[in-house]
């Protein structure tokens, strides 16, 4: 590595497999071994928290110290140092013999942080997921030159502004989203221009009931595209359905969501981290009177006795994606964040896991006024989308609408039997070559 390519990486800032130091310092060997455990990574020395160079000269002492810290890992770990200019570069390899432990600890890496772990729990996630990541496979029937949008990375870099005068090439690898050369499955979520042509269950389902049961699907919608866009289309779609309540702080009024914003952020946000992409299945936000329920495929990969104490990351690269996007504060604390921000509110909230999904719910404050309001309010948008589909194209049918408007085929056999019943259209022949007619 000569020392562009170092500034390169550099200008990246700390992630999933950069770690920056100023000096060498007791913490040394536990991010080795996070290293180690995750997917390799580099220990930058010379460099403050910020990226800004400080400088770190390289004695044949200073390197003793170096190899002395990694003696303190479990199985044997062998690493590389190396002086360029006026920095030091450790190159910790990812391990063939996981899990590893310093000091009898054992660490695993979480964006840009170190999450410590009970051996039991390292150990038995490695047993589950020591193999070939979701996001580290290649799609081989990506074409980087036609499906590969560098517009969506221009975008990414200058909201996580990292230095867009570093080659394309070196930002993907230096992001962990290139495997053998090529780009893999976690670049494909965020920088493809149609993820769904590659993935069919990379989605995203929200749908509104008119009462307590999945039984009349009101609206819904389906997010298909890049990872950013289905994050901040189906968080305006929870948003619109929810009611806004008033309260009086001092001489001021202000509005507040009837569920916490930055709960519901922090649920969605999860589920789409945490989701299991191997799965078939795929995330659905289901909104009812009395409560929404975020559910994901992907069981805990932890004791279940340590949840919200423990956190261990199934896709650590979009972890680290998201990480640099500022979604998440801190790496670990999610669950405690949804259920003390909810408490303050006095929200109740019920978490849920089973062999195949997780599921939070949020139970909402029922306002039989304000709910049915937002209830007649969707009811009413639909409706009108449906009649002006149906008076467009009398012919048009059930699938067709169902492309048109997003909703499910239940949500448009609701809307339209429910028109029926109003009798405000009604249809001339059969099912297959008859028509609508809109009743004045």
């Amino acid at each position: 590595m000569d020392f562009k390519e170092l500034s390169d990486l550099i200008k990246l800032g700390e992630g999933y497999t950069i770690e920056f130091k100023q000096n060498i310092n007791d913490s040394l060997s536990k991010e080795m071994c996070a290293f180690v455990n995750s997917s390799g990574g580099k220990i930058i020395l010379g460099v403050s928290d910020d990226g800004s160079i400080r400088g770190f000269d390289l004695t044949n002492s200073k390197k003793a110290i170096i190899l002395d810290y990694a003696r303190n890992i479990d199985p044997t770990l062998t690493i590389s140092v190396e002086k360029i200019n006026n920095l030091a570069v450790i190159c910790v390899p990812e391990g063939k013999d996981k899990p590893y432990s310093a000091n009898g600890v054992f660490y695993l890496r979480e964006g840009a942080s170190t999450q410590k772990l009970k051996r039991d729990e390292v150990k038995k996630f490695f047993q589950k997921e020591n193999k070939l990541s979701f996001e580290k496979q290649i799609n081989f029937e990506f074409n980087e030159k036609i499906d590969f949008n560098n517009q969506l990375l221009n975008e990414y870099l200058t909201k996580t502004s990292i230095s867009k005068n570093i080659e394309k090439k070196v930002i993907l690898k230096n992001l962990n989203l290139l495997t053998n050369n090529k780009i893999n499955n976690a670049g494909i979520l965020f920088f493809s221009k149609n993820p769904k042509k590659f993935f069919q269950n990379a989605i995203i389902t929200c749908a509104l009931y008119e009462g307590n049961e999945r039984v009349e699907v009101i609206d819904s919608k389906e997010f298909n595209e890049n990872f950013y866009s289905n994050y901040t289309n189906a968080f305006n779609y929870i948003l619109s359905k929810l009611n806004t309540n008033y309260i009086i702080k001092g001489i001021q009024r202000e509005n507040v969501l009837e569920i916490p914003k930055e709960a519901l952020r922090e649920a969605l946000i999860n589920a789409m981290i945490h989701r299991d992409y191997f799965s078939l299945g795929k995330i659905q936000i289901d909104i009812f009177l009395n409560r929404i329920e975020f559910a994901n495929p992907g069981k805990l990969l932890f004791n279940k006795k340590d949840f919200g104490k423990t956190s261990i990351a199934r896709n650590p690269i979009i972890m680290d994606l998201v990480h640099r996007l500022n979604w998440i504060e801190k790496i670990g604390s999610g669950i405690n964040r949804i259920k003390n921000t909810c408490k303050k509110q006095g929200i109740k909230t019920k978490f849920e896991t089973n062999t195949d999904y997780f599921r939070l719910t949020f139970y909402r404050k029922i306002q039989n006024q304000s709910s049915n309001k937002t209830v007649e309010k969707t009811v009413e948008k639909t409706v009108e989308k449906i009649l002006v589909l149906i008076k467009q194209n009398p012919q048009i049918t059930n699938k067709e609408l169902t492309q048109k408007t997003g909703l499910t085929r239940r949500g448009i056999e609701y809307n339209i039997r429910k028109l029926k019943e109003q009798q405000k259209i009604k249809r001339i022949g059969p099912d297959k070559g008859g028509k609508w007619e809109l009743i004045k």
